[in-house]
């Protein structure tokens, strides 16, 4: 029988937590590390909707990508998260920035999703860059992450300059656009504060701004065909999450 610590190893093991950032909260978060798991639901972010429906699906494990229990908190009550999961006898595992850092991990799967090809790490950082297939316009590549990532109210900055080398950094990555920049026509992350743009169009850098969730939550899902083929006695179940932030 798998066991909430037999998926976490196995996620230590291709995504180590001990990589997190400092300021990150990865790992095993709440509930028995020893609980048989027969169902796991995973989800980009654990919201009272997912501890319902983990709940009503009779879940043993929740997995998700941004940490359970991200700040310290100072209470547990009846509605918050912690307190649905552990009064459901539900454990919690995370895996955040150290699954961004992985090789195969978000930004990779991202690559993927955009048909990159050549993907590779930058080093001492999150991003990863890859070759598209052909030269666009950075208009037509806007369209074009706008189709593959379903996003809408994509921003972005303007430029001549064709793009055919794309740096990814999915969810909040502002702060790798230097780094990005020297090794890709185009920066494409998921939150990009409107002054970081600003800055980044002053120096002439070329920067798409697609939504934390979208440019995660589909990278992120791509783990569960992982832990599938591993864990065959364990259904992984989609909490299909949708986008809490509407976007016309």
């Amino acid at each position: 029988m798998t066991t909430v610590k037999n998926i976490y190893d196995f996620i230590n093991s291709i995504a180590p937590f001990d990589a997190q950032e400092e300021w990150d909260n990865s790992g095993h978060l709440v509930g028995d590390f020893r609980r048989d798991v027969k169902k796991c639901v995973m989800a980009l972010d654990c919201t009272k909707d997912v501890c319902r429906f983990a709940r009503d699906v009779g879940a043993d494990l929740v997995l998700t990508h941004h940490p359970i229990i991200f700040r310290g908190i100072c209470d547990a009550k009846s509605d918050s998260v912690v307190y649905m999961l552990a009064n459901a006898g539900i454990a919690g595992l995370s895996a955040h920035t150290n699954y961004d850092f992985a090789h195969g991990g978000i930004n990779d799967n991202l690559a993927q999703i955009l048909g990159l090809q050549n993907a590779r790490h930058i080093d001492d950082s999150l991003i990863v860059a890859g070759d598209l297939d052909c030269e666009m316009s950075i208009d037509d590549f806007a369209e074009f992450v706008s189709d593959r990532l379903g996003c809408a109210g994509i921003r972005y900055t303007d430029t001549d300059k064709p793009i055919k080398t794309v740096a990814v950094g999915g969810g909040a990555c502002e702060e790798f656009t230097d780094i990005a920049m020297q090794n890709a026509d185009v920066f494409l992350t998921g939150d990009m504060k409107y002054h970081a743009m600003l800055d980044a169009a002053e120096r002439g850098y070329a920067v798409i701004s697609a939504g934390h969730y979208e440019t995660e939550y589909a990278s992120f899902m791509m783990l569960k065909d992982k832990l599938e083929s591993i864990f065959i006695d364990v259904e992984f179940i989609s909490a299909n999450q949708l986008n809490p932030v509407k976007s016309i």
